[in-house]
């Protein structure tokens, strides 16, 4: 369908094409007037040929006769005459043509720029309201901690990697070595409903779908399960999920819920797309070892990874057929396991072996994400799972460095200032942070329980 702008300039094109052919239509007309008179001259000439006739001898008549028509190219140099004329007005025609081309050219060009300053106006006017209200936000952001509930603690031996809250907090799913225990989850307190089976080995990943009543499990038996509810309100397995050669380390669901990505130790990262079924669509091997990360950007166009060759990969994906390209190759003196997108331009990075976590951000000039700062983190070499989580609506990043938990907040002009390091005394800790961030809920092989703690505002 055309545009408002291409329909007037398909009109203005028409209307310029209209007169370009009236005007040749005028040179036609002026050449046939110009043959009438040359036919008129020719007759007139005859005439004055026969009045001599009568009034001097045959010589002299002849005589005239020689001295207008004794050229023999006479005819053809009034073609020439005549085709000079066609081409002037034809040139003149085009001179004026191109001038009101230019001159549309130039009012389109006006236009656009127009337009565009008011669009720029109206971006810059939604991000002052949306910056103001972030500033707002975080100006009543008081210094907080999150309080053990050693009541609501629940035991479990066997070991957990990974835990994850539905949207509504209405429900709790867990890692039990290749099972999944589902839970009620009620304003902390913890009622078991359910265990599922379907992986053959140790799950590492739990991710809830926010859409629809689905979760995502990867594993180490190379599966990615889709979860479903069935008529009697049970979880049932939808879908079994195979394409990787090695165990899933992690997983991502974008904002639509209709893209899966995946990331592997056989160092591929897989792109699952929901059609009748979740199917593979593309695959990046950039990496060369096991991929241990992967977060999505505010606006879910934008894809990193980190993996155990010391490479953070920045992934984008194109407009024209949703395929994803690496952009950017970042390389780390240190291999992490962890990294998070905290908003567009900035994203935060775990090195294993490092007491510091790396703030990166955008260069606005070259659009490179480059290292800006770093914040300094209790702990010692990491180990995998417990992936970064940033809740945007209280400014707090979760962040675990081998048996201490970081919760950090964000500061306004990007500064990070830890809160609070919760020491477990074991690099074995799982968990996350509740969508609202009201709750961080944990299990490690210490304790051997999932604990619940509550966010509070000092």
């Amino acid at each position: 369908m055309q545009t408002v702008s291409e329909q007037i300039q398909r009109k203005e094109y028409q209307r310029k094409v209209n007169k370009c052919i009236e005007n040749l239509q005028l040179s036609v007309e002026s050449f046939n007037n110009i043959e009438a008179q040359l036919d008129q001259l020719l007759n007139d000439e005859s005439n004055q040929i026969i009045a001599s006739k009568r009034q001097c001898d045959l010589t002299n008549v002849n005589q005239s006769c020689n001295f207008k028509l004794k050229d023999d190219h006479f005819p053809q140099e009034i073609c020439q005459e005549v085709t000079s004329l066609i081409k002037t007005n034809i040139q003149h025609i085009e001179q004026q043509y191109q001038q009101q081309l230019y001159e549309t050219y130039s009012q389109l060009q006006l236009i656009i720029q127009q337009k565009d300053s008011q669009i720029q106006q109206l971006i810059n006017s939604q991000f002052i309201q949306r910056s103001s209200t972030f500033t707002f936000t975080q100006l009543n952001l008081k210094p907080f901690n999150y309080q053990l509930i050693q009541e609501y603690s629940i035991k479990q031996y066997q070991f957990c990697s990974a835990i994850a809250v539905n949207k509504d907090c209405s429900i709790l799913i867990a890692v039990c070595e290749s099972q999944i225990k589902v839970f009620e989850f009620n304003s902390g307190m913890l009622k078991q409903t359910q265990i599922l089976s379907g992986h053959t080995h140790h799950i590492n990943t739990l991710n809830f779908m926010k859409k629809s009543d689905q979760l995502i499990s990867g594993s180490q038996d190379y599966s990615i399960i889709i979860w479903t509810k069935d008529q009697n309100n049970s979880w049932i397995c939808k879908q079994k999920i195979v394409g990787h050669t090695k165990s899933i380390i992690c997983l991502v669901l974008n904002n639509n819920e209709d893209l899966i990505v995946s990331g592997s130790q056989d160092g591929k990262i897989k792109f699952w797309q929901k059609q009748n079924e979740w199917l593979c669509f593309q695959t990046i091997s950039e990496h060369y070892s096991d991929v241990f990360g992967l977060s999505f950007n505010e606006q879910q166009n934008k894809l990193i990874s980190c993996g155990r060759d010391e490479l953070i990969l920045v992934m984008e994906q194109l407009q024209l057929n949703k395929q994803w390209i690496v952009i950017q190759k970042i390389k780390v003196d240190s291999y992490g396991k962890k990294l998070c997108f905290i908003d567009d331009n900035t994203f935060t990075f775990q090195p294993y072996n490092k007491d510091q976590l790396h703030i990166f951000g955008m260069d606005s000039t070259n659009k490179q994400y480059t290292q800006m700062k770093d914040i300094l983190v209790k702990g010692g070499e990491d180990i995998w799972l417990f992936p970064q989580q940033y809740i945007k609506s209280k400014c707090i990043l979760v962040n675990r460095k081998a048996s201490n938990v970081s919760l950090i907040r964000k500061k306004q002009n990007s500064e990070f200032i830890a809160e609070q390091f919760i020491d477990f005394g074991t690099n074995h800790i799982y968990g996350c942070l509740t969508d609202d961030g009201q709750f961080l809920i944990t299990w490690d092989d210490k304790s051997r329980e999932y604990q619940i703690r509550k966010y509070q505002e000092k």
